[in-house]
């Protein structure tokens, strides 16, 4: 159940949020009382449904466009944020980019845009958005379970960018750890998403990995962004975070 005052008073920054988990995790915590800025580059018309849609139900909320292989479309985005809110308590880095192949086909490109889109994005903002966070604030960042285990050929890359957030989170739970501010990762399983539909092509092959057998639902994942955003994970940091249905069981 929802806890609508549970994040009221405080202000939200999600890289990635106009569709799929990122829009849950908009929705989720504007809806638990957040004010919220999130980032989109192309999703306009899904960036700007969103924001009207839940600030129509009294929440605020506030889409930017940026580009989170631009460094500095991100520190502008978070700037912008801090001039129309006041403020950053909670930041949650989604964006992300998934390039899957063997190491005969993959190229520099494939290697420099999964970098940058998957971690050096999440380090500018973090970077960027601790000289304003608040004391104990909230870090997190959505990786995914691919961190830990790669059932399929063609993930190298892939994997080699989620798991660099495992130790970035450990090395900056150290840095900001004094200020009560918590960093973690959130490791998904297969989603249901329109990028990544439960009924594809290859999902039944997927499905048959899981303990649970099934796709996770995008509310799945938001509940535990809540969680870990709120005051009840303020013992939780430096982690990762599974919730992939026993897929890396």
């Amino acid at each position: 159940m929802n806890n609508f005052n549970r994040f009221k008073g405080k202000v939200a920054f999600i890289q990635g949020g106009s569709r799929g988990i990122g829009a849950a995790i908009v929705e989720r915590l504007a809806l638990e009382g957040a004010s919220v800025a999130f980032t989109f580059v192309s999703s306009h018309e899904k960036a700007k449904a969103l924001a009207e849609n839940l600030t129509s139900q009294g929440s605020k909320v506030i889409a930017i466009k940026a580009d989170s292989t631009k460094p500095e479309d991100i520190r502008n985005a978070i700037s912008e944020t801090i001039e129309q809110l006041g403020q950053i308590d909670i930041v949650v880095n989604n964006s992300g980019t998934l390039i899957w192949d063997s190491i005969e086909n993959l190229t520099m490109d494939d290697w420099d845009k999964t970098i940058n889109t998957n971690v050096r994005s999440v380090f500018v903002a973090i970077h960027e958005a601790a000289k304003h966070m608040n004391n104990n604030g909230r870090i997190i960042n959505i990786s995914s379970t691919n961190a830990q285990r790669i059932p399929f050929a063609g993930g190298s890359i892939y994997g080699m960018s989620k798991s660099a957030l495992t130790g970035l989170a450990k090395g900056l739970s150290r840095d900001l750890g004094p200020r009560g501010i918590t960093v973690n990762n959130i490791l998904p399983g297969p989603v249901d998403t329109d990028l990544n539909p439960d009924n594809g092509d290859t999902s039944e092959p997927v499905k048959a990995i899981g303990a649970l057998g099934r796709y996770g639902q995008v509310e799945e994942i938001a509940s535990l962004v809540a969680f870990v955003a709120s005051s009840e994970a303020g013992y939780i940091t430096g982690a990762d975070l599974m919730i992939d249905g026993g897929f890396s069981s």
